[in-house]
């Protein structure tokens, strides 16, 4: 009799046990990239030298000072891909698909969709090992996953390099990323940390929230390349050290010291903040930027914005 009441206590204590395993949150579905969050950010992309609140060292400095955006009209580059850090960045939308074992009804994969030029991102979450630090690495990484409650915590390796500010900050091959998905409802909200020794001095941590819309287009776009700017065999656009015209215009727009403007892990912290309270002068008026994503497509709705709030206006 004693060995009946154990093998039943085992059992019953087995399948509670298990049961967080079936009981996580779905988190497929399509979901919609509002683009309230940063937008600037996001939608027309940052300034050219804004590096406000980057943990980045001098050799990240250096190389996004030297690059110029029509780098990537060169057909050899336009179909290079985003890494899956750019999920937490760019302005796509997201389709989240679960891969399922057709035995134990277990999820083996969550498989991310890439869209227009972001590369398709899995997470395993079968238990597989990450590969050796010489394997090939790619635009999506490879990518572990477990649950933690409720929360989808994922550790990629072995992506390729990649812009992580459209003005030229590189992330290397070397990063990583502890990414983590938590679901309320229908929204959707993803943090990523990223590290990187070769550009980075501390973590780099960013989110973005994406609501649930099955409305929404999730389309790969094919890519293909095509000459669009003329120039001579092997021009590479670039700026010299020290040539890049446009490394003052946020300090001077914004009336922002030049060395917060420029980075770095120190001017992250509130000690920084004190540092410049007596010495920020605000601009008098926003001349661009001014409201928050309100208007018309990217293009046009700072235009819609000066037009339509006076309180924007000069």
């Amino acid at each position: 009799m004693k060995r009946i009441i154990f093998a039943a206590a085992f059992v019953a204590a087995t399948m509670f046990s298990a049961t967080p395993a079936f009981a996580q949150l779905d988190l497929s579905g399509t979901w919609g990239n509002r683009l309230h969050e940063d937008w600037i950010d996001r939608a027309p992309g940052p300034e050219i030298g804004d590096y406000i609140g980057l943990p980045i060292n001098d050799e990240a400095r250096a190389r996004a000072d030297a690059y110029q955006v029509s780098l990537q009209a060169m057909p050899e580059r336009q179909c290079i891909l985003y890494t899956a850090q750019y999920m937490v960045m760019g302005p796509q939308n997201l389709r989240i698909v679960s891969e399922i074992d057709p035995i134990s009804g277990r999820v083996v994969a969550w498989h991310f969709s890439g869209t227009v030029d972001r590369a398709p991102h899995t997470i395993w979450m079968d238990g597989r090992p990450h590969p050796s630090r010489n394997a090939l690495h790619t635009a999506g990484g490879f990518s572990t996953g477990e649950w933690q409650g409720n929360t989808l915590v994922a550790y990629t390796t072995h992506m390729t390099e990649d812009m992580v500010w459209r003005n030229g900050l590189q992330a290397s091959d070397q990063a990583t990323i502890t990414e983590s998905y938590v679901r309320h409802d229908n929204t959707l909200t993803t943090t990523m940390i990223l590290e990187d020794p070769i550009y980075f001095e501390e973590p780099f941590i960013r989110s973005a929230s994406f609501v649930l819309d099955p409305a929404v287009r999730v389309l790969p776009e094919p890519c293909e390349p095509q000459v669009e700017i003329t120039r001579k065999e092997g021009d590479v656009p670039h700026y010299r050290p020290g040539g890049n015209p446009f490394l003052n215009e946020v300090a001077d727009t914004y009336k922002i010291p030049l060395e917060a403007v420029r980075g770095g892990a120190v001017t992250l912290y509130p000690e920084y903040r004190k540092k410049l309270k007596d010495v920020y002068v605000p601009p008098a008026t926003c001349t661009r930027n001014c409201c928050a994503g309100v208007g018309g497509g990217v293009a046009d709705r700072d235009q819609n914005c000066l037009k339509g709030d006076p309180a924007a206006k000069p």
